[in-house]
């Protein structure tokens, strides 16, 4: 399935057949599609659609209107209690963030998602960290203790993990809260905080970003802030585009971002409908 998203990404523009895209998997037409349906959730035809540009604008247009303004500046969890509700960040304390994780004691543990490959790990408080292991696991792990080069590792995958990967295999409706535990300037939190209101399906711009976040004329500060992101997926920094509708650069990787906004586009109509 993740060969066959990449292809529809790669190949989207030119609207491909059912059996081209069944080829290049090497399966049946009719397999494919049940498989297909089975794991999305939608058509590929219906996948298609949403990495359309303009579909995107749609999307930024009804987000904007509708679900940022409206439903999550009102305080209501809408009608598909969709994960983003559920996380909350705690900034670390001055001390942990100078003293590079002294005295913090951090569970990790890999796993792989449809994406790729990640990296997952755990203070007693929540989750301070979660990348792309693209190369390899132990670039990563060296990765993660870069970041925190004073704390105590222990691989072990605990249940603050574990809730937090649910967000790829379970009803959304039934997750409990996700808390994060993470290193982050005053801004950089401010900015995560405002993106987890941006709901599963919807997307924003770096301006409009910027703007609810209380800055805003520093859409250049905010890239910087959603290139720091250290838990990719749980804060959806790839749900930020340009204003055009074009889905634009991604830290990791531009086909990966018009993967995972498809994915969790079909997600979001299936708990919708």
């Amino acid at each position: 399935m993740k060969s066959a998203i990449l292809f529809l990404v790669n190949n989207y523009t030119t609207q491909p057949k059912l059996s081209d895209i069944a080829e290049h998997v090497n399966m049946s037409s009719f397999h494919f599609q049940r498989m297909f349906q089975e794991w999305v959730g939608v058509t590929p035809k219906q996948f298609v659609r949403y990495l359309s540009v303009e579909h995107a604008k749609k999307m930024l247009k009804e987000t904007r209107a509708t679900l940022f303004d409206t439903t999550h500046e009102l305080g209501f969890s809408g009608t598909s209690r969709l994960h983003d509700l559920f996380v909350s960040i705690e900034g670390m304390t001055p001390g942990e963030y100078k003293n590079g994780g002294e005295n913090l004691s951090i569970n990790y543990s890999f796993a792989d998602t449809p994406f790729g490959n990640i990296i997952i790990a755990s203070t007693n408080k929540g989750i301070c960290y979660m990348t792309f292991a693209d190369k390899g696991q132990e670039e990563a792990l060296d990765r993660l203790k870069s970041t925190y080069p004073k704390a105590e590792y222990k691989h072990f995958l605990d249940e603050k993990q574990q809730n937090a990967l649910f967000v790829f295999t379970q009803d959304w409706g039934k997750l409990q809260e996700v808390k994060l535990h993470l290193k982050g300037t005053e801004f950089q939190l401010k900015i995560w905080e405002t993106l987890l209101k941006v709901p599963s399906g919807g997307l924003t711009t770096y301006s409009d970003l910027a703007l609810k976040a209380g800055h805003e004329r520093a859409q250049r500060a905010v890239g910087t802030a959603l290139g720091n992101n250290p838990v990719v997926l749980l804060i959806p920094c790839h749900r930020v585009i340009q204003a055009s509708g074009i889905i634009g650069n991604y830290r990791y990787g531009e086909d990966r971002k018009n993967a995972i906004i498809g994915w969790e586009a079909a997600k979001q109509e299936l708990i919708t409908d």
